[in-house]
């Protein structure tokens, strides 16, 4: 017997799916698996909110698959194994997927590849889900970028991003396999159910991907002056479609360049930025491996961290502080899975800079929490934050959490939004000045040392 299997990873989707296009092309039988691969070496098991979510994108993939005469496969374990038994069990001859980039990942997939190509499988990789491969864009000698500017000049210099491949219409027949039962993979809260705030937000899968993307496009972008004012629904909401995959960044990239009336010029330029920032990251990602547990500027290794006050800490992580924009920043990500950008910097700033509080200890909080988090785009914005990353804001860039709500939510339209005006607020937990020069005094102590 011969055919194809499609595994599949960060890219739950159909359309614009290059190893899915690839395996049809193969010919004969085609089954698409997912693997829940918690077990091997180097790779990051997903935190709640993820998980959350992952449920639902894979049941909204299986159920496109069906209407297409196919179905999806899934399996857990270490996925070397898994891949080896898929393929004892479905009889394929050659196995296709899409790039990943962090080490661990290519490391996986290097062995795995050399392993089904010594056996006689057939095994070929694709690039999906980055405009950009880290490798391809890189200085004139040859390392890669760490200013975002020139980064994103380079891009722009590069060949334009290739069109989206189409939706198949219908799928060869999948080889008769068992699969687990996404229930029994136990992604869901139960006791509790925290996850009714994530419910009413969000549409996990392809569709409510490009439900998101069309409102985008045909509304909010009109708006996107107003990105920073978190009371706005001027952003894209797409991260976490573009963290699972269940929209490539080519299909935005040309969505977004079929919006180019001159009006709308300015409106998608910056956001293409934003969507270059992303790819930056990763760029940054797949040259530091350990971007969640080791400063990428290794100086900050010196940084005299106050040693961690838990009590603190619960206060930021139930939005508590006494400052009502990290606080209603903090309970939005509890309600929704998700955070205004321009709040998440002032919340991030406010646990580095002004408690003092390695920045580890927010992103694995940021991890948990969001329903977008991903290896590469949340370590290295909390770098951001804390000064100790690629093209980092400078560490004596606090952000003050009370201008900030001054001058982006002056009505308090979004703090009101989660934090009810007669809630009985508490003190505010520090005082920001004398927290903000505690930090500096800090941060030259490192510089000195």
């Amino acid at each position: 017997m011969t055919g194809a299997l499609v595994w599949l990873r960060d890219d739950l989707r159909l359309a614009d799916n290059p190893a899915l296009c690839a395996a049809i092309d193969h010919g004969g039988p085609v089954t698409v698996a997912y693997v829940l691969d918690d077990e091997s070496p180097g790779i990051r098991p997903i935190g709640a909110a993820s998980r959350w979510w992952l449920h639902h994108s894979l049941a909204a993939l299986d159920a496109e698959l069906r209407e297409r005469g196919s179905r999806l496969v899934l399996r857990r374990g270490a996925a070397a194994k898994v891949i080896d038994t898929l393929i004892a069990d479905t009889g394929a001859d050659a196995v296709f997927w899409n790039r990943r980039y962090g080490k661990a990942e290519r490391d996986l997939d290097a062995g795995i590849k050399s392993a089904l190509t010594d056996a006689g499988t057939a095994a070929h990789s694709f690039a999906a889900n980055l405009l950009w491969e880290p490798w391809t864009v890189l200085t004139g000698q040859g390392e890669p970028y760490k200013v975002f500017t020139p980064f994103w000049r380079a891009a722009q210099a590069m060949p334009e991003p290739r069109h989206p491949l189409p939706m198949p219409r219908d799928l060869p027949t999948p080889a008769r396999v068992a699969s687990d039962d996404l229930d029994d993979w136990a992604l869901l809260p139960t006791r509790p159910d925290w996850a009714g705030g994530l419910r009413d937000v969000w549409e996990p899968g392809e569709r409510g991907a490009h439900l998101r993307l069309e409102h985008f496009v045909t509304g909010a972008l009109e708006d996107y002056d107003h990105r920073d004012e978190p009371a706005m629904e001027a952003t894209s909401a797409l991260s976490p479609h573009l963290r699972w995959g269940e929209v490539s960044p080519y299909q935005v990239w040309h969505r977004l360049h079929e919006r180019l009336e001159p009006e709308q010029q300015k409106h998608t330029s910056a956001f293409l930025r934003q969507l270059a920032w992303r790819e930056f990251n990763w760029n940054e990602y797949f040259h530091c491996e350990d971007i969640a547990t080791v400063n990428v500027r290794r100086e900050f290794d010196a940084f005299p961290w106050r040693e961690p006050d838990e009590h603190e800490i619960d206060r930021w992580r139930r939005g508590d502080t006494g400052f009502d924009l990290v606080d209603a920043g903090m309970r939005e990500l509890w309600r929704t899975g998700a955070v205004h950008n321009r709040v998440r910097l002032a919340a991030g700033s406010f646990l580095v800079k002004n408690l003092l509080v390695d920045w580890r200890v927010g992103e694995r909080w940021f991890w948990d929490t969001l329903v977008d988090a991903d290896p590469a785009n949340n370590p290295a914005n909390w770098q951001w934050v804390a000064g100790s990353g690629f093209d980092a804001a400078p560490f004596f860039r606090v952000f003050n959490p009370d201008r900030q709500l001054e001058r982006f939510d002056p009505h308090r339209e979004y703090v009101h939004r989660w934090v009810p005006s007669d809630e009985l607020r508490p003190e505010p937990m520090v005082d920001l000045r004398e927290t903000r020069q505690r930090a500096l005094d800090a941060y030259d102590r490192m510089r000195r040392s």
